[in-house]
């Protein structure tokens, strides 16, 4: 099952102007009393309501579509978690999860500009798999994580790099407003599992592929963990980490331009394509 988040149109009647849908094949069909896909999941028996769903239909095709889930409690991700990425970076492999958070004012849809900011000169990409929290856990064991899992789907970690490297700490390079993609949909754990290829490019251009299935810390792994430190709960996110191809590692550095496109693509899930815009 995929799940979305969809802007409606102006004088629906909806006044919060968005609904959660599901997606069936070229048609989206609301799910009644879900203003997105994050309420939807705060609710126990959301699976069940999702496939029971009868609401008003939209076509798929030229849907505005917000981020999968706008306003997620938690954005934990994780960082040095491909080996090459960690290799081109410099790093050795962690023996532990490097974690770091964003904040909901950094998502944006799967389609929106890409903002960036008139103080940044290096913004790269980081294409990565989400996984998407649907049962609250605390303490979770790695072999009940998959239980907690609602789904997975598309993000990328956007990096102003100029500022994550200020100081050891990257909080202030990973979180700039409207500048972090994320959806299209919600596949459902029973659709998806880690394994297929991801992919970024600018412009066309490949920068990024590698299987997702190459993590050092897997999908399961990062819910138990991050779960023993803080309560994870429905709707909460965890950016899984990217794999080589960013542009600071490469020489000379690449960074994203005013006017380019970053399409970012994992088979299964879908894809996010996003214009880069100069924030005003």
């Amino acid at each position: 099952m995929r799940l979305l988040t969809l802007r409606l149109p102006k004088g629906t009647g909806n006044s919060k102007g968005t609904a959660a849908v599901r997606q069936d094949g070229d048609t989206l069909t609301e799910i009644d009393g879900f203003s997105d896909v994050g309420a939807l999941l705060k609710d126990s028996n959301w699976e069940s309501i999702a496939r029971a769903a009868n609401g008003a239909t939209h076509p798929l095709e030229g849907a505005d579509l917000e981020a999968v889930v706008p306003a997620p409690g938690k954005i934990i991700c994780v960082g040095h978690n491909y080996r090459n990425h960690i290799k081109e970076m410099g790093r050795e492999v962690p023996e532990h999860p490097t974690l770091f958070a964003k904040y909901a004012g950094s998502l944006i849809g799967p389609n929106d500009d890409l903002a960036l900011p008139q103080e940044s000169d290096a913004v790269d990409w980081e294409a990565e798999l989400a996984v998407v929290i649907g049962k609250t856990g605390r303490r979770i064991s790695e072999a009940d994580a998959k239980d907690h899992i609602a789904g997975y789907s598309v993000l990328n970690d956007i990096s102003m790099r100029d500022y994550q490297f200020r100081t050891v700490q990257w909080l202030q390079g990973k979180t700039w407003e409207n500048s972090t993609p994320f959806g299209p949909a919600l596949v459902t754990k029973d659709e998806f599992s880690a394994g297929p290829l991801m992919t970024s490019a600018v412009d066309g251009e490949i920068q990024q592929q590698t299987p997702t299935g190459d993590l050092v810390f897997t999908p399961e792994y990062l819910v138990s963990y991050i779960s023993t430190i803080i309560t994870l709960n429905p709707g909460d996110v965890i950016a899984t980490g990217t794999p080589g191809g960013v542009g600071h590692a490469q020489d000379p550095k690449r960074y994203l331009q005013e006017g380019q496109v970053l399409v970012t693509t994992i088979e299964g899930l879908g894809q996010l394509a996003n214009r880069a815009v100069k924030e005003a």
